[in-house]
């Protein structure tokens, strides 16, 4: 098993980083380019779900990073219901809305995972370390990318 010491190891942040280049590569096309505001706003919400993983990551608490890791959850909804207004709109097709929101659910899904484990683990984070805590060590795991 693989530990992980940065956020880049962690299998939802590649996720994101994947959903993330898709949703620039569908809003970079034809008519969804010119829709500034959901073109903005869908990237808005992409880059959101990046950026609160690796930031909550890097502050070295799980409280912190269960906080950080909620946000990005909600970014993920908010996402996926842009998905919709674009699908309705006709910027996306049935082929490109499904295989957006079916990574998006699953990054979801993910971070709740991880929400749940940082929620039971005793891994208090190297911030709060106590010499009389053993520290857990996180590890790569196909689910959420720790565990214990």
């Amino acid at each position: 098993m693989t530990k992980i010491e940065k956020f880049e190891d962690l299998d939802v942040w590649q996720k994101t980083r994947q959903l993330s280049r898709l949703i620039y590569q569908v809003t970079s096309k034809d008519n969804f380019s010119r829709d500034f505001a959901l073109r903005d706003q869908i990237r808005r919400a992409a880059v959101s779900v990046l950026s609160n993983i690796s930031e909550g990551f890097e502050r070295g608490g799980d409280k912190e990073f269960r906080q950080f890791l909620s946000v990005a959850k909600g970014s993920v909804g908010e996402l996926r219901s842009q998905l919709y207004v674009a699908l309705d709109a006709n910027y996306l097709n049935h082929n490109e809305f499904d295989q957006l929101y079916a990574l998006a659910d699953q990054i979801g899904k993910m971070i709740g995972g991880f929400m749940r484990y940082l929620q039971t683990s005793s891994y208090i984070g190297p911030k709060f370390k106590n010499d009389s805590v053993s520290e857990s060590v996180l590890t790569r795991d196909s689910g959420l990318g720790i565990r214990d």
